[in-house]
């Protein structure tokens, strides 16, 4: 069951999420410069930088603008050929001057560099929820075409400054996460969309409160699609060989039972959720059951302008990438048991077990996604760029973590996975999410770790951001080393 020797094995991280260093160097404030640290049992909250007194988790996250030479050294260590991470847009852009932050394109030819160093590959994201705060009081994120041309001018200036030195980019992480049931968020995060008095709030909103409007979504989404279909055209012409992707939040869905009506709305969720951003970007049009979904539910789609449809199909990707955390079912039953997991919510599967969040552990899922996928978009790559297991973990008096619940999670998905490339699913990379501990995106917590790398960093604030290694990190060394074929 061995891999392709160009397999791109790695890890997956958010700027938000680590580097800390929130107001360094020229960056101003980003959408998640806002949300404030949770834990388990508390809805995660939103709320402008006023009180000096508030924990921000993002401020400092993990540290790495100060650490990436060692973390990078790190991932060459266990052997890493890809090192997914993303740039945030109000280090490049940090006001509405159009001038670019010398000091922010630096840093990350310092990253870029260091991975060079090592013989691993960038895979760049452009934006994971990395809105400029500025974009958002100005144009309400991308409800306003303006900000079209602001991602665009963003994007080139990056295209242009390491296109010698990243092959691989994604457009919009998670584009899909605005279909999702809580809309507020994936407003907030995806599409940068606030109403003003929330933009202006005193008090802590919780993300799931947050007000969603179809209308302004699907606008918003729909420059979401023109920017990225602009930006892989744009990307072409500065460097011919950059293989642009898209990235989706897949979530796999089963019907609870043989009930027909169970079976019908698996096939229509499946639709909304995973197929309908999949199939604009890859296919470059609108696919009929979105125009009817648009009808029904009297959306206006008088935001497709004359010319967009020719852009969507002249700017499709050169790969699909997705995130693949757990599965869900579907049921009409209104009184079955419910789960939850990456900001979806579904009916809970009897033959599943799930992590301390709930999020359901599904390795066969990954094998039918891929599948699936490949069934859809026969020509298009596919990369599996986020995949991982959020856990309490324990430090033992020797500072060792035995994260044997991590090593069994990551040997069933990858066992999977290489059954899939057996079947001849053109897979060319697995870029594990948090291969270092970081700020969870969905709780704010520290607690919720991920990583093959322990940091000293905690829900209090405490700790001194020093790294050290798990179990983990050994066992994926040497299933790396191996091309997939030693997971023992």
């Amino acid at each position: 069951m061995a891999f392709p020797k160009n397999f791109l094995w790695g890890g997956a991280v958010a700027a938000n999420q680590l580097e800390g260093a929130y107001l360094e160097d020229g960056k101003t404030l980003s959408v998640p410069d806002m949300l404030l640290g949770g834990d388990v049992n508390t809805p995660r909250t939103f709320l402008p930088v006023t009180d000096p007194n508030a924990f921000y988790p993002s401020h400092e996250a993990i540290d790495f603008y100060h650490h990436y030479a060692e973390d990078i050294a790190l991932f060459a260590e266990m052997g890493f050929k890809c090192f997914r991470l993303s740039i945030n847009w109000s280090r490049i852009f940090p006001d509405d001057s159009g001038k670019a932050n010398e000091a922010g394109l630096a840093f990350y030819d310092k990253v870029f560099d260091e991975c060079k160093k090592h013989g691993i590959e960038p895979l760049v994201t452009l934006c994971h929820y990395e809105i400029p705060w500025w974009i958002v009081t100005k144009h309400h994120g991308f409800l306003d075409r303006a900000t079209i041309d602001l991602f665009l001018q963003y994007a080139e200036t990056v295209f242009t400054r390491y296109k010698d030195k990243v092959k691989y980019w994604l457009t919009f992480n998670e584009i899909n996460i605005c279909c999702m049931g809580e809309g507020g968020i994936g407003n907030l995060y995806g599409l940068g969309l606030m109403e003003d008095e929330d933009i202006n709030a005193t008090e802590p909103i919780k993300l799931s409160d947050l007000k969603s409007d179809p209308q302004k979504t699907f606008t918003a989404l729909h420059h979401e699609f023109i920017a990225s279909a602009l930006t892989v055209k744009k990307g072409h012409e500065i460097n011919p060989d950059f293989m642009i992707g898209n990235m989706i939040a897949h979530v796999t869905l089963y019907p609870l039972t043989p009930n027909p009506v169970d079976i019908l709305a698996t096939a229509q969720q499946d639709d909304f959720l995973n197929n309908f951003c999949g199939d604009v970007q890859v296919r470059g049009a609108y696919p009929t059951f979105i125009m009817k979904y648009f009808a029904d539910h009297k959306i206006d789609t008088s935001f497709i302008k004359d010319g967009d449809e020719k852009i969507l199909k002249e700017g499709t990707v050169d790969m699909y990438t997705f995130s693949y955390y757990q599965s869900n079912c579907v049921t009409m039953d209104e009184d079955a048991e419910k789960t939850g997991g990456n900001m979806t919510t579904g009916a809970k599967n009897p033959y599943l077990k799930a992590s301390d969040w709930g999020w359901q552990i599904d390795p066969v899922g990954l094998r039918y996604t891929l599948t699936k996928l490949h069934d859809r978009y026969p020509e298009t790559p596919l990369m599996v760029v986020e995949n991982g297991f959020g856990a309490f973990d324990k430090v033992e008096e020797d500072g060792s973590v035995h994260d044997d619940y991590r090593i069994a999670y990551f040997r069933e998905h990858i066992k999977c996975m290489g059954e899939a490339v057996e079947d001849g699913i053109p897979l060319i990379g697995y870029t594990t999410w948090g291969p270092i501990d970081l700020v969870s995106a969905g709780t704010g917590q520290y607690a919720k770790r991920y990583g093959f790398i322990y940091v000293d960093r905690h829900d209090d604030g405490t700790g001194d951001f020093s790294r050290s290694k798990k179990d983990s990190f050994a066992w994926y060394k040497k299933c790396i080393a191996s091309d997939g074929t030693d997971l023992d």
